[in-house]
């Protein structure tokens, strides 16, 4: 790897600016001063330093969120705040990317990487990667109900959904409110909030709990996110 290419994916400003660096003597590649932005390094087994200062080569990086309501699922908008404008500047990045996505209103757990071929794996519908939600809905859930999620909806505009598991928590009669747990391996548009719909029922509130080997801890805040664990990273490879 070029070295300007790798001090650049180390977060030390573009090529022009490590260039910049590489002139005034401040890059050092294995006790050698720099000369050159083309010169080849091994990103691994190089000691690469700048100012004095060792640089430690990552290729992959992995937070878990806990989106809030209100933040859209995406990288950038021009209108609205996204969930990479949670980030601070020492951790953002501009080839992260939210794996899925969850509503403009749902909360929860989000996976945000780099690593694009993972990303793809818990998308894909051949993996069934379980994906579980709390929701309070509208309505009195039943056992009839569960049924339903376990054969598979049709939803109103003639979709089919997979099998879901639904689970029952608490229903208040003074609110007529259900809470629930509900897991699905899909992720089609709106697609609890139009299973319920389809049944008749409306979900008022609904949060991404667990992604696959992913859980959300209580203790992560709102609009907080963390780094994964190394055995985190390895139950989801």
């Amino acid at each position: 790897m070029r070295i300007d290419k790798f001090l650049s994916e180390m977060q030390f400003g573009t090529r022009s600016d490590v260039r910049k660096l590489i002139k005034t003597k401040q890059v050092v590649v294995d006790d050698e001063k720099v000369t050159s932005a083309k010169i080849q390094i091994n990103p691994v087994e190089s000691i690469v330093q700048v100012n004095g200062e060792v640089v430690q080569y990552q290729q992959y990086y992995y937070y878990l969120l806990n989106k809030p309501a209100g933040v859209l699922t995406a990288t950038k908008d021009k209108k609205q705040k996204t969930v990479m404008d949670l980030f601070n500047r020492v951790d953002y990045r501009d080839d992260l990317f939210p794996v899925g996505r969850l509503d403009k209103d749902t909360t929860g757990l989000l996976l945000i990487t780099n690593d694009g071929q993972l990303g793809h794996r818990m998308l894909s519908p051949t993996r069934h990667v379980d994906k579980v939600y709390f929701a309070k809905v509208e309505g009195h859930v039943t056992d009839v109900d569960v049924s339903k999620f376990e054969t598979g909806l049709s939803l109103k505009d003639g979709t089919r959904t997979k099998p879901a598991r639904l689970s029952i928590a608490s229903y208040q009669s003074d609110t007529n409110i259900s809470e629930v747990f509900v897991t699905i391996t899909e992720g089609k548009y709106h697609q609890i909030k139009r299973m319920f719909g389809a049944i008749g029922m409306k979900v008022i509130r609904l949060e991404r709990k667990k992604m696959g080997t992913l859980e959300l801890e209580q203790t992560l805040s709102l609009g907080r996110y963390r780094v994964l664990t190394d055995e985190e990273i390895e139950s989801i490879q």
